[in-house]
């Protein structure tokens, strides 16, 4: 649950931080002030009523008569309380009513004490200076307080009591809004200077393509933040760099192993047997397509064949028209116009693969193109021996070859799945192998419907 509501940016936890740190530190704040105002307000009006409630009671014990009508404050004894008896408004001030009355040796009965609002009108305000009583209206209760005198009545006080102060709750909460809007604009806006470079940094990663020379990023930012962005860069370089030496070593090796490959092929022509020059040669044929193989599947990472908007149905109808000049029983199904981005002479290598194994292993193929909502799908059918539903992804790893539903004199060192995929994926789509109901397998390419 707390996870749910954890902001993800660095902004975001930034000020939510300084927010939760801000809000304890206004409680402990808000609490110190209450207990502050708390022990103003015992001194100021607590302590008063219960000095005057245990003078009163010490005049009482040493006979002097208790009549007090000054001001606000008044002190009377008589027959009746003036409260009810079981009114307790101010436990406070009735225990220390009772703990200095205890230490004077003086035995009271029933304490009781009520606070009630003071009326506006009240006629003890003629009596009081304008802000004497101004401040007196302000506090806007009266404290009334009954204590038993056992067999001579009651003693009955009365004199200011502050009420309810609701407006330093309001106050602490304002303050707390200002301090809010002070601290956390300010927050925002450095988290998001921080942030910055780390989004700059987050996007050149997502796009980083060793294809093509990149930008590299602004080093900018706190120092963590730089020496992040400076080891991006200095990786990138590096990995690019590493691509292209593998490049070139690539073509040093294929340039070396055509070489000795094409002296055999002329030097067999001076084999006398027939069937040997034949043999001979299909197997350099095979070394020539392997290294090929080999060769465009380490570089597929950096082709040099730009995407280009193509005709996927034209394209489809070429390949099937080179299958069927050599012989191969391929047909397909006729289609409209498809245009798409790719890389045409890839894509056609990964089509052929397909289509080649289709006709190795089972004779025939057949090629549909279909089109649905964003993507388009190539499906090369056969009526051969199928895959076991356990090995579908296996055959798509480089050199694997199923014995059991694969005839190894067919030839190939199993990389034709493999580069197809390579290809596809590089293209943005996928390949699906599928077992048909009727028999055979069915392998689809299926690529997004981009344009250029």
């Amino acid at each position: 649950m707390i996870r749910s509501f954890w902001p993800r940016s660095l902004p975001g936890q930034l000020m939510l931080l300084v927010a939760i740190l801000l809000f304890v530190a206004q409680a402990i704040n808000f609490a110190l002030l209450l207990n502050g105002r708390r022990q103003l307000r015992y001194a100021q009006y607590t302590v008063p009523a219960i000095n005057r409630v245990v003078d009163s009671m010490e005049s009482l014990r040493s006979g002097q008569p208790v009549v007090d009508h000054h001001g606000m404050r008044q002190t009377r004894t008589g027959p009746v309380s003036l409260i009810p008896t079981d009114r307790h408004d101010a436990p406070q001030v009735e225990q220390g009513i009772r703990d200095g009355l205890a230490t004077s040796g003086i035995k009271v009965g029933t304490i009781a004490t009520m606070v009630r609002d003071m009326r506006p009108g009240d006629m003890r305000f003629r009596h009081l200076g304008p802000r004497r009583a101004a401040r007196m209206r302000r506090l806007g209760n009266e404290l009334l307080i009954a204590v038993e005198l056992p067999a001579k009545g009651w003693l009955n006080v009365r004199m200011p009591w502050p009420g309810a102060n609701n407006f330093i709750f309001w106050q602490l909460i304002a303050q707390t809004l200002v301090i809010y809007l002070v601290t956390l604009i300010p927050m925002f806006w450095i988290g998001r200077r921080i942030a910055r470079p780390l989004r700059d940094l987050t996007a050149a990663a997502r796009s980083f393509d060793p294809t093509t020379p990149g930008t590299p990023v602004a080093e900018r930012g706190p120092g963590d933040v730089r020496a992040v962005i400076t080891a991006f860069n200095n990786l990138s370089d590096r990995v690019t760099a590493m691509l292209d030496e593998k490049d070139r070593m690539l073509g040093a090796i294929g340039h070396d192993l055509r070489t000795p490959l094409a002296a055999l092929r002329v030097r067999i022509e001076s084999v006398e047997d027939e069937g040997d020059r034949s043999k001979m040669a299909d197997t350099i044929d095979e070394m020539n397509r392997t290294l090929d193989d080999i060769l465009s599947l380490a570089r597929l990472g950096r082709p040099s064949e730009p995407a280009t908007q193509v005709d996927l149905s034209a394209l489809v109808d070429a390949v099937v028209d080179d299958f069927r000049d050599i012989g191969a029983d391929v047909t397909a199904v006729d289609a409209p116009r498809m245009p798409v981005l790719i890389r045409p002479s890839l894509m056609r290598r990964a089509l052929r693969n397909l289509i080649e194994n289709a006709v190795k292993y089972a004779g025939s193929a057949e090629v549909a193109l279909r089109q649905d909502d964003g993507h388009v799908s190539i499906e090369v059918a056969d009526q051969g021996p199928g895959i076991p539903d356990a090995q579908l992804a296996a055959v798509f790893d480089p050199f694997t070859r199923l014995e059991t539903s694969r005839n190894r004199e067919t030839g190939g060192i199993g990389l034709g799945l493999a580069l197809a995929r390579a290809i596809v994926r590089e293209a943005g789509g996928d390949i699906i192998l599928a077992n048909r109901d009727g028999g055979g397998l069915s392998a689809t390419i299926r690529l997004p419907r981009r344009r250029g």
